[in-house]
């Protein structure tokens, strides 16, 4: 044999060596997110992922996706194939869209499997710290005051943060026009800047500006005040009954996913979620963590949110055509 081709020989083997590596031939999962950084399910998949991925011996890799309210980043997981590797980490807008949507390019309770539970995320609802108003009943008031001339800012039409301003306006018995970002960040930016006039956004997005004079936070959305920032009263004590708001978080997947690798992702999930430095980091975000989930139990929470979005969306008179 020539010298060549001991030289290829040697080379070929090398490759089939490689190839064969576990570092060569890694798993990737996607973790797609379908709003833009800053939204909370943004922040909260960057919290997890990378010890999901040692946990699985695959490369998490969270992509952003955003658009017309996250159904964008939502189409492309429900078509994708359900073999484990295309995910969404979905909130409450998930089920909104199929209620505020004439036309979605998707079913949010058929098209998908609960893979795993997360937690459960409040809001709270701030103004301008130059409009002059210290509560919720003064800013009640005031845009009753100025029917239509107020606008708000949310992540995008049919977003969490969008319905969560709009069941609110509705409950008030008063109206804003309501101006979509392309994320959460961007829509606080606006009322920091005094370019709108009021916000729903995710509780904990909004603590860092807590001691700025720039905004205002009135109340929180939850049924209960929050651990995060206790003398923050909800919304139905500041003036506004019966107005309860609020989201969970989990990872789906496309319809049809077989048993073994839906128990084998919901298992590590739910190990990664136990993990002390995990637990830290979801508490920092404001997402109120709860035992773990069974992705069959998910599955039945997904469908009774599908049911409660529909009355709240009924409730904020919203639809998107």
């Amino acid at each position: 044999m020539t010298f060549r081709r001991i030289r290829t020989a040697f080379l070929a083997l090398g490759l089939a060596v490689l190839a064969a590596s576990p570092a060569f031939a890694q798993r990737v999962i996607r973790m797609v997110v379908p709003f833009g950084p800053g939204a909370v399910q943004d922040t909260v998949a960057r919290t997890f992922n990378a010890e999901l991925g040692q946990a699985l011996g695959a490369s998490v890799v969270v992509e952003n996706r955003p658009g017309a309210g996250g159904s964008v980043g939502t189409a492309l997981v429900a078509k994708s194939p359900a073999d484990g590797n295309t995910l969404v980490l979905a909130a409450a807008s998930h089920t909104l869209a199929g209620h505020l949507y004439s036309k979605l390019p998707y079913d949010p309770v058929k098209d998908f499997t609960g893979v795993a539970y997360i937690g459960n995320s409040g809001y709270a609802i701030a103004v301008p710290g130059n409009l002059g108003v210290n509560t919720l009943a003064d800013y009640v008031k005031l845009a009753k005051s100025k029917p239509g001339q107020f606008n708000y800012a949310s992540a995008g039409n049919g977003s969490a943060t969008h319905m969560g301003m709009a069941y609110f306006l509705a409950r008030a018995g008063t109206e804003m026009q309501h101006v979509p970002m392309k994320s959460t960040g961007d829509a606080v930016n606006e009322v920091l800047a005094g370019r709108v006039q009021g916000v729903t956004s995710s509780l904990i997005g909004l603590v860092p500006f807590k001691q700025d004079a720039r905004i205002k936070i009135l109340a929180y959305t939850g049924a209960q005040r929050s651990r995060f920032m206790p003398d923050l009263p909800t919304v139905a004590e500041a003036g506004v009954p019966n107005y309860k708001f609020d989201s969970w978080i989990g990872v789906l997947a496309p319809a049809g996913m077989p048993k073994a690798e839906l128990d084998k992702l919901n298992a590590a999930i739910n190990k990664v979620l136990a993990l002390p430095e995990v637990q830290e980091r979801l508490t920092r975000l404001g997402v109120e963590t709860g035992p773990a989930m069974a992705s069959d139990d998910f599955q039945k929470l997904l469908r009774a949110d599908y049911e409660n979005a529909g009355v709240l969306v009924k409730a904020s008179g919203a639809r998107i055509e």
